[in-house]
């Protein structure tokens, strides 16, 4: 396991090279001059080439990566072209918030999703499956932005709940976590009841039942363990969609968390921030592949990594 485990720990550094590279040519054709905007509109072109040096931005593109990549390195993610602050400063004010929305939304949406998916499975095809099954392709269909306004249009106008900016309290992170979580629920719940479906169709639960054991213990000892390995799996994915992929989310409730910070750079063209929540993201990703990978050896003991 160590051996894997250490393995895979060095395969993530050519990944994050190439996504450096990748990331850094796709800035660079962005539409706009951040130096103009770093200027102000109101600054005369002169002004605007002494930010650009000051910047680096003069620089021929290859000279400009050699730069980039070798303050990379040092573990240097450069300064904000808009804030004047380390880039690794302003990722690590935003990163709790952004992180405490995404558990939050996880928790939830991974609970209800299995009880769902588990349900809609051992009763399929009767009216527990339909109904659960309608209102998680419901949850799948329904855009982000739109539930998310309708939500505070419903709890926080009209009924004066909940509030609707911020992330000083747990009542802010209700209406953002249903908005971010209610996709990965329904994905959660129609994943968890094809695999269960899957499994509980296999010889072993037939015995297990001819022995007379009850449905429950079938469900839980004997159709869980083996149904649960594609489902983690799943559960990997949605988990590092919703610590990148919240953007939509931080941007309607003005959530002061990565997502809202990625907007911000983009419209700001500020190569550092994004370049640097790119390759966040990525880490993300590779992060809970490996984590997944690791569960699969806690859920079915029987698996051996080489």
């Amino acid at each position: 396991m160590l051996t894997y485990f250490v393995k895979r720990l060095l395969g993530m550094i050519p990944t994050l090279l190439l996504v450096s590279v990748v990331v850094f040519l796709f800035v660079h054709m962005l539409p706009g001059d951040p130096a103009r905007l770093a200027a102000g509109p109101e600054a005369d072109q002169a002004t605007v080439d002494l930010v650009r040096q000051e910047l680096g931005l003069d620089l021929p593109l290859p000279q400009q990566f050699v730069r980039y990549f070798s303050h990379l390195l040092q573990g240097d993610l450069g300064v904000s072209l808009r804030t004047k602050r380390p880039v690794s400063t302003e990722i690590a004010d935003r990163f709790m918030p952004t992180l405490w929305l995404t558990i939050t939304s996880m928790i939830w949406s991974v609970t209800f999703g299995m009880v769902f998916g588990i349900v809609s499975a051992v009763w399929r095809n009767r009216w527990p499956d339909r109904l659960l099954m309608t209102l998680a392709v419901s949850g799948i269909s329904f855009p982000a932005f739109a539930l998310g306004m309708m939500l505070m249009q419903v709890f926080s106008v009209e009924l004066g709940w909940l509030p609707t900016v911020g992330a000083s309290s747990w009542k802010h992170y209700i209406l953002p976590s249903i908005t971010l979580g209610a996709a990965v629920a329904a994905v959660m719940a129609r994943f968890t009841r094809a695999s269960f479906v899957e499994v509980i169709q296999e010889d072993f639960v037939r015995t297990a039942r001819a022995k007379g054991l009850g449905e429950g213990r079938v469900v839980i000892k004997h159709t869980l363990r083996n149904a649960l390995i594609p489902v983690v799996t799943m559960m990997g994915l949605q988990f590092g969609f919703l610590l990148g992929g919240s953007i939509v989310v931080e941007t309607v409730f003005n959530w002061p968390g990565l997502g809202r910070l990625l907007v911000d750079a983009v419209t700001q063209r500020d190569y550092p921030v994004i370049q640097g929540l790119v390759l966040l993201f990525s880490l993300e990703f590779i992060l809970i592949n490996l984590i997944v990978d690791v569960l699969y050896g806690v859920i079915n003991p029987s698996i051996r990594y080489k």
